[in-house]
């Protein structure tokens, strides 16, 4: 496995790291995962500048130092080359670390035919600090590996009265001619497709209201985005002793994925 750590690659070689670093001893680090398109950081699928001011934010936020933005780059364009999923994690002391990995298996079947997923109920699976991506994702992890014994492909998280988001992205409804998404005030990850989806979508989206059970039940189709699937059809959803279905076929689905792409065509159209 090869990977870059504060300005070096490693090629199959173990990470070296203090067992008192606070990114080990507390998980104190940030992190944003991004789908490189064409081998390119500037191309606009690929959101480079969004996923930098994720990581900058936060690091603001936690009064860390900023890291070496010059080595981030560098880093990112020399793993790009293995594979086009990277993994930016900003340790507490500013230093970086970036993996890369291959595309899911079966992506392009999942997005035609969609995935079963599992609402995660019970305090263990709320997320800490929900408007940042910190590396401290047991919650995610925990109901992950709860929704894959369901035999479901993700979890989606919840209060007692609403669902917030999948333990990897962000969650979408539609109904009667609108998409609908759960409010940030709910408690949720700002994702950066989430955040671009709203800008193209305008009119068409309803941000404000919870996604409570009676809500739910009425959408046509359902599905949840980030940055590696774009979008991924839902449907089935096991909820309790409740089985809902959804249409992976809903024209809706179609303009929708257009959204998704529609930066790279309006970059092509210039």
């Amino acid at each position: 496995m090869s990977y870059w750590f504060a300005g070096k690659l490693y090629e199959n070689e173990p990470l070296s790291i203090d067992p008192k670093n606070p990114a080990l001893a507390y998980g104190a680090s940030v992190f944003t995962t991004m789908r490189v398109y064409e081998r390119s950081l500037e191309h606009p699928l690929t959101a480079w500048r969004e996923h930098c001011d994720r990581i900058s934010q936060s690091v603001q936020a936690f009064s860390w130092p900023q890291p070496n933005w010059q080595n981030v780059i560098v880093g990112c364009q020399t793993l790009l080359t293995y594979h086009p999923v990277l993994r930016l994690t900003i340790l507490a002391s500013g230093q970086e670390l970036i993996t890369a990995r291959p595309l899911p298996q079966n992506l392009e079947q999942q997005q035609t035919e969609g995935v079963v997923v599992w609402v995660a109920q019970g305090p263990q699976y709320q997320r800490c600090l929900p408007s940042h991506k910190t590396s401290n994702y047991l919650p995610c992890w925990l109901a992950m590996q709860a929704a894959k014994k369901h035999g479901a492909r993700d979890a989606i998280l919840s209060t007692d009265k609403e669902w917030l988001e999948t333990s990897t992205g962000n969650l979408w409804g539609y109904q009667s001619g609108h998409w609908w998404t759960p409010p940030l005030t709910s408690g949720l990850l700002p994702g950066i497709t989430r955040a671009r989806l709203i800008k193209t979508l305008t009119s068409q989206v309803i941000t404000d209201q919870p996604w409570t059970l009676d809500l739910v039940a009425k959408f046509e189709c359902l599905v949840y985005s980030n940055c590696v699937v774009g979008i991924l059809p839902i449907h089935t959803v096991l909820f309790g002793n409740i089985k809902l279905n959804y249409s992976s076929t809903h024209e809706g689905l179609s303009a929708l994925r257009q959204m998704v792409y529609r930066p790279a065509m309006r970059k092509r159209n210039c």
